[in-house]
């Protein structure tokens, strides 16, 4: 196979190489409300990978990016947290057969880190991207909670644009008691 990136011959969709030198996380963190969002790239490192989420490649690059960030995060977050903590991703909703956003979720998986497969949907499929904030504001995801009440959750996406999405999920959470400690993304769009 070739990789994704350089074309070059690859066992992965993602040579070393690549992985090494073209995308190193470089993590930052922003506030979307009283939310503390945690990402591991700005969106113009990622944009090519972050497009092809409903395209076939897109399962194996975002399994990819996964453990190569949220995978090893947690291992870490995990080894410093003496509790469980659950994983809430937004909106879990199969498309071209896969959910983006449960490949995230997944790989953060492990003893004491618990996805909660299907927990938060959206009631409006709304297309946000390219959208405008006045748009996103007039047309709500309206959130349905169905997880654990009373416990201690990280909130995964993708990408994080205006953040009205993080900061819809984080209220509808909190109305069922659950404890949102922050948000990871994958990506931020907003420039430093």
């Amino acid at each position: 196979m070739r990789c994704y990136s350089c074309s070059k011959l690859s066992f992965d969709i993602l040579c070393k190489r690549c992985k090494s030198e073209l995308f190193v996380p470089t993590i930052s963190t922003r506030k979307v409300g009283t939310l503390d969002v945690i990402s591991f790239f700005k969106y113009a490192t990622l944009e090519p990978l972050l497009l092809t989420k409903h395209k076939p490649e897109g399962h194996r690059i975002y399994k990819a990016l996964a453990n190569m960030t949220m995978k090893p995060f947690m291992e870490e977050f995990a080894e410093h947290d003496d509790g469980d903590v659950y994983i809430v991703a937004i909106d879990e909703h199969v498309k071209s057969g896969y959910s983006h956003v449960a490949l995230l979720s997944h790989a953060m998986k492990s003893r004491h880190v618990i996805p909660q497969y299907g927990a938060l949907m959206a009631r409006n499929r709304v297309n946000y991207s390219g959208r405008s904030l006045q748009f996103r504001l007039d047309n709500p995801r309206d959130f349905v909670y169905t997880g654990k009440k009373d416990v201690d959750v990280i909130l995964v996406d993708d990408i994080v644009t205006t953040g009205i999405t993080l900061q819809e999920a984080h209220k509808v959470l909190m109305q069922h008691g659950v404890n949102v400690l922050f948000a990871l993304t994958l990506a931020d769009v907003e420039e430093s």
